[in-house]
């Protein structure tokens, strides 16, 4: 999620959200950073999801992720009560359906957990994280109330192997300090540890391939961090991986694919960086220009699992999408949701 890619502020006080944020030709990852290219793919347009909510003034489409029957869930972050917070779309079909709503949750992200085959959604505004049985009932919450003493605004989430979730706290400043963190919190959501603090608005969270660390964008330095974990959930080392040039485009979520390529997501242009895991920029997916009019973000991807086709979701004034391309590798877990 990102500082909110258009300015509605009468939607966003209904909503609570004012602290908010906000096909082209395959590349092979290998070549292109060999020779140092930087390959433009033209995503291409599957369907519109959604309009501007008249009671919000806003629509905002995140957190894509496929069920076990190849069905992609989207979140609306800032759909009002009574209209769909979560839809389920057939994308062969071109058809989406209501899948959950209620009275209360602004969520940006969803992921099923490897744990227990739920549903977890983050709850911006709230600070809570709740989840779904697969079939879209049964709302639980999962997690809330204060980590170290400061309440949380969380934004994605990561899953390690044994269920447990890595999340961006997305707080942003404080006197010119900033607040922001990576919680992690048990399975069983009864324990939750501050792994890092002082982040700039930490917005997306993926393990990396092989599980070793985590990949962690901060929104409003335009960087990605690395935290390398020790094996035990702790993190032993943090670096600044990545320096994102996005002009007024600002870093949002993340997707790693199975040659560990990051698909980093930007909130101010219809458009996604991708980068190799040592730091080369491999491509860039945009929208075609005769499209981008009313569309201000590209917040999120989801790539099928185990296929290249990837799934982008992208809003703004015109409207709610998904936008279509072609991976440069297959997706695992880490490809779909967050």
């Amino acid at each position: 999620m990102r500082r909110l890619p258009f300015r509605a502020c009468a939607g966003l006080t209904v909503l609570g959200l004012l602290g908010l944020t906000g096909c082209g030709a395959q590349v092979g990852p290998s070549a292109a950073a060999a020779h140092g290219e930087n390959r433009t793919i033209r995503a291409q347009q599957v369907m519109r999801l959604t309009t501007v909510h008249e009671r919000t003034g806003m629509t905002l489409l995140e957190g894509p992720v496929f069920d076990k029957h190849g069905r992609l869930l989207v979140v609306d972050v800032t759909a009002p009560a009574g209209e769909p917070k979560v839809l389920r779309v057939d994308v062969r079909r071109k058809r989406s359906e209501r899948f959950h709503t209620d009275d209360r949750g602004a969520y940006t992200s969803a992921q099923f957990s490897p744990y227990d085959g739920r549903i977890y959604l983050t709850d911006f505004s709230h600070g809570d994280i709740v989840s779904l049985a697969p079939d879209g009932g049964d709302l639980r919450p999962f997690f809330t109330g204060d980590v170290d003493g400061a309440p949380m605004n969380p934004d994605d989430i990561a899953f390690d192997r044994e269920g447990n979730l890595y999340v961006s706290d997305s707080r942003g400043m404080s006197d010119g300090e900033a607040e922001g963190r990576v919680v992690r919190i048990d399975r069983e959501g009864k324990g939750a540890t501050v792994l890092v603090d002082g982040l700039a608005a930490p917005n997306g969270i993926s393990f990396e391939a092989d599980y070793r660390g985590l990949w962690v964008s901060e929104l409003t330095q335009n960087r990605v961090s690395y935290l390398l974990l020790d094996g035990g959930g702790a993190v032993a080392s943090r670096h600044t991986a990545l320096r994102v040039d996005a002009g007024i485009a600002q870093t949002d979520s993340i997707a790693v694919d199975a040659d560990g390529n990051l698909y980093q997501g930007l909130h101010g242009r219809p458009a996604m960086a991708v980068y190799s895991r040592n730091g080369e920029r491999l491509a860039t997916v945009e929208v075609p220009a005769r499209a981008a009019e009313g569309l201000e973000s590209a917040t999120n991807v989801a790539i099928v699992p185990g296929g290249k086709r990837a799934y982008m979701t992208v809003s703004g004034p015109g409207g709610g999408y998904l936008y279509a391309f072609d991976a440069l590798a297959r997706g695992v877990r880490q490809s779909n949701g967050g």
